[in-house]
């Protein structure tokens, strides 16, 4: 493909030598100090950072911060899950990024702060999303409202870089349950302000954290 090829000169001469991002806390969204124009940030994780190039509007790259494990094994989820509607797809592994196909649309949990409704027909899509990644040996992990998306009525995972990990995660399951009983319909058009958000995420990190140590 052209365009990865173009990409790819353009990632290795332009941007890395250029960029400038740092994990100083896991568990908070990388640190972006320096972006080389033309380059725009797309989203920031706890392990690594989105960036697109204006020229190549259907790829971004997704750059690890140095020390942060775990590209290889998303570039091997990638590789089971093959080309699928809800997912994303790897054209290109390097040392430290990968160039992936752009998802446009909105998190779940974006969708809660702007008063964006979420139809049932986005939740069914993850479901069966997470089906077929488990029918290609993977776990879906770390399935949350910032790592799903509506994009065109539709639902997209977003984020698929501990679909290796063997131990159960039930945020999705959790996710869900809150949206069948509090979210839809009542609360479908409201917007929650962000501190309410960041209050409920921390304390559902708090309670899952309390339930492992009961178990």
């Amino acid at each position: 493909m052209l365009q990865t090829q173009q990409l790819i000169t353009l990632v290795e001469q332009d941007l890395l030598p250029q960029l400038d991002v740092e994990s100083v806390n896991p568990h908070d969204p990388i640190e972006v100090r320096q972006l080389p124009a033309p380059w725009q940030l797309v989203g920031a994780g706890n392990y690594a950072v989105v960036v697109a190039h204006p020229a190549y509007s259907d790829l971004v790259v997704k750059v690890y911060a140095p020390g942060r494990p775990g590209l290889e094994e998303e570039a091997e989820v990638y590789r089971r899950l093959g080309s699928h509607p809800a997912y994303s797809e790897c054209f290109h592994a390097g040392d430290n990024y990968l160039i992936l196909k752009r998802l446009n649309g909105v998190t779940l949990y974006n969708c809660m702060l702007r008063g964006i409704p979420i139809p049932k027909r986005v939740i069914q899509d993850i479901d069966e999303a997470l089906d077929y990644a488990r029918s290609k040996g993977l776990n879906p992990h770390d399935v949350h409202g910032k790592n799903v998306m509506l994009q065109d009525g539709r639902g997209k995972v977003v984020d698929v870089s501990d679909f290796l990990k063997e131990e159960p995660c039930f945020m999705w399951r959790d996710l869900k349950r809150a949206y069948n009983f509090f979210y839809f319909p009542a609360f479908s058009r409201l917007h929650v302000p962000a501190w309410v958000m960041t209050a409920v995420r921390k304390g559902y990190r708090f309670y899952r954290k309390r339930l492992q140590r009961t178990c």
